[in-house]
């Protein structure tokens, strides 16, 4: 009775399929028909859009996996991305399965021969790193968050490739001459990687400086690029000046090389002469010193020498056409006797003839 019910469950799938009599509205192929088995996807299922390069032979209803346990399969694929040639394939969620936002998604392979399956991976978690958002429906993971797993025939591929006189005998000549190369030569070995890890040590402690310049370079050449225009006319302004020094060429290697004469004969006469000028040089020392002791009594000198006798004092006591002087008379040491008044002239004098008037 079993065989016959199933014979008759598949006969009238089968007619129904080809004939599409019973197809009920919306259908459009074999693939809209529900399989037996698969994961629950609950009362409040999630939708999850996921775009790949390659989805291989992934189909519709396939499986949709978190650490190897179903959590929910694949309701379509079609073409879509920002090119149009990327595969976007729409993943029905259990509403219970806790992904992050940035989940990934890798195309498996359930066993050598076996089903293409989808499977959601959170990212390895960072150490102080903060909470992330949850996956929730309606999310996207990009192309760059999706992977595949090599097909077998392409390790095939590659195995025979390589079997195939692709790698085996230059494995061999590789390892020989490693083996030639480092033989007795450990020890420079060790230092010279000794020196490479100090050297990336050093690069990773100044990442931030290094960083900086690379910011600084990039800033720098967009400004060059925002004023190529006088830069331009500024290498085209050189050009006549570059012409015309290639034009000199010639003679401005002479100039070169009569420079190089003369300070051959001017260090050969420093040579010669350096005992004679040392002592010269120090003949006037004394003379030098003297004068440093001189002072400020020098320059004051100097302003007194070229008005004598009238200097700058005299000047003050000029009032017209006559000139004020005091005079002061000191007696002689040891006179006593006190200093007469000297006699002033009065009009009554009588003045000689030849003295003229006053």
């Amino acid at each position: 009775m079993r065989g016959v019910r199933g014979w008759t469950v598949a006969a009238t799938l089968a007619l129904c399929v080809t004939a599409g009599a019973c197809a009920p509205p919306g259908f459009d192929g074999a693939h809209d028909l529900p399989l037996p088995g698969g994961a629950d996807l609950g009362d409040d299922p999630y939708r999850v859009t996921v775009r790949f390069e390659d989805v291989l032979d992934l189909v519709p209803h396939a499986a949709v996996k978190v650490h190897d346990v179903p959590v929910g399969r694949v309701e379509s694929i079609e073409l879509g991305g920002a090119d149009g040639w990327q595969a976007e394939v729409v993943l029905a969620v259990h509403g219970d399965v806790d992904l992050p936002a940035d989940a990934r998604a890798n195309i498996r392979q359930s066993s050598l021969l076996g089903e293409k399956f989808v499977e959601l991976a959170a990212p390895r978690a960072e150490r102080g790193a903060e909470a992330r958002a949850p996956l929730s429906d309606g999310d996207l993971i990009p192309v760059s968050r999706t992977n595949r797993h090599p097909e077998v025939e392409e390790v095939f591929g590659a195995l025979s490739l390589l079997l195939n006189g692709g790698g085996i005998a230059q494995l061999r000549t590789i390892n020989r001459e490693l083996t030639d190369a480092m033989s007795g030569n450990e020890a420079d070995i060790k230092r010279f990687l000794s020196g490479v890890e100090h050297l990336v040590s050093d690069l990773d402690a100044h990442r931030d400086e290094i960083t900086d310049a690379l910011d600084g370079m990039n800033r720098l050449s967009a400004t060059l690029a925002g004023r190529r225009e006088q830069i331009t006319t500024a290498l085209n302004d050189l050009t006549p000046g570059l012409d015309e020094l290639a034009g000199q060429r010639e003679a401005l290697v002479s100039m070169l090389s009569s420079l190089d004469e003369l300070s051959g004969v001017a260090v050969d006469v420093v040579t010669r002469t350096r005992e004679d000028l040392v002592a010269d040089l120090e003949a006037l020392a004394p003379v030098l010193r003297r004068l440093a002791d001189a002072g400020q009594a020098l320059p004051r000198a100097l302003e007194i020498l070229p008005t004598f006798p009238f200097t700058d004092a005299v000047l003050d006591g000029i009032h017209g056409d006559y000139l004020n002087t005091y005079i002061d008379v000191l007696p002689h040491a040891g006179h006593s006797e006190p200093i007469a008044p000297l006699p002033l002239p009065t009009t009554d004098t009588p003045r000689p003839a030849d003295e003229g008037t006053p």
